[in-house]
């Protein structure tokens, strides 16, 4: 008898699933039994990650949205449960890079639609399925962070603006919802080698942003962050391992995440994994 996976019958609610991170999660948790509902701006994209999850017998639904669109996020959540009765669980992976260089010299609109897409779309969806999953009694919310929200990276002002603010906002949102059996985590997958990594490194050679240009050079040449161990986490994340795990940041790559389970009590006593302000500790006069 073949063996049930961790997310066996779940809903997941995917944005950014055309490709990258996005199309290795929506695989992982189809390898894991979870139906789908597979979202991102281009439909032939979406298409091949469909065909990609029926080799594992799962279920899924496509539908075409632009997460920074109120009205496509809403769309998105009613074809949802349109098709399914539940939304179990919900992955924000849409993102982009936006510009690359010092921040008077970013197109302005450029960087708004960094904002935009990565928080804004973050937040449009959240607001959507939050209802639903407050009248369900349970959920799953997964925000796709990155290394910007950490660290510093200079020539990167909009992409690191956009993910320390999706942190903030995950550890905004699981004390808003902790009453509802709603965990709301961020994922930090690692620099992972996408078309992202590609178009953010050729533009850093083009305004010769060094740092975002080295990094960039590794991570597309073999040196990046394996995008299974980012799904794995989802998973972890998605199902009942995690547990009451929620407002916190795991990292993909930093994090031994497999072993967090026995540790969680203590965790959520803790500051651990969240973005807080590290001081000297108390001056001599």
């Amino acid at each position: 008898m073949q063996q049930a996976g961790q997310l066996e019958g779940k809903v997941a609610l995917i944005t950014g699933a055309g490709r990258g991170i996005g199309r290795a999660i929506s695989l992982a948790f189809a390898g894991e039994g979870a139906r789908l509902a597979l979202a991102a701006r281009t439909t032939a994209e979406l298409e091949e990650t469909a065909r990609q999850t029926a080799a594992f017998g799962a279920e899924y639904l496509v539908v075409q949205a632009d997460v920074t669109s109120r009205e496509d996020v809403e769309g998105l959540v009613q074809k949802t449960l349109g098709h399914y009765p539940a939304i179990d669980i919900l992955v924000n992976c849409a993102g982009i890079g936006g510009p690359v260089g010092m921040l008077q010299d970013n197109d302005v609109d450029a960087w708004i639609e960094t904002i935009q897409v990565n928080l804004v779309g973050t937040y449009l969806a959240c607001r959507a399925v939050i209802p639903v999953m407050i009248g369900q009694g349970r959920g799953k919310i997964i925000n796709l962070s990155g290394a910007g929200a950490t660290n510093a990276w200079d020539n990167m002002s909009a992409y690191c603006s956009s993910k320390a603010a999706v942190v903030r906002l995950t550890e905004v949102l699981s004390l808003e919802l902790a009453t509802h059996n709603i965990q709301v985590n961020a994922l930090g997958p690692g620099s992972v080698h996408t078309r992202m990594w590609e178009e953010m490194r050729d533009a850093a050679a083009d305004s010769n942003a060094t740092q975002i240009y080295e990094q960039g050079k590794i991570v597309t040449s073999g040196g990046g962050a394996p995008v299974e161990k980012a799904a794995d986490l989802a998973v972890f994340l998605a199902g009942e391992a995690s547990g009451a795990l929620s407002g916190r940041l795991i990292s993909a790559v930093a994090d031994d995440f497999a072993n967090l389970p026995p540790r969680i009590p203590e965790i959520m006593k803790s500051e651990a994994y969240t973005l807080r302000r590290v001081d000297l500790g108390p001056q001599s006069a």
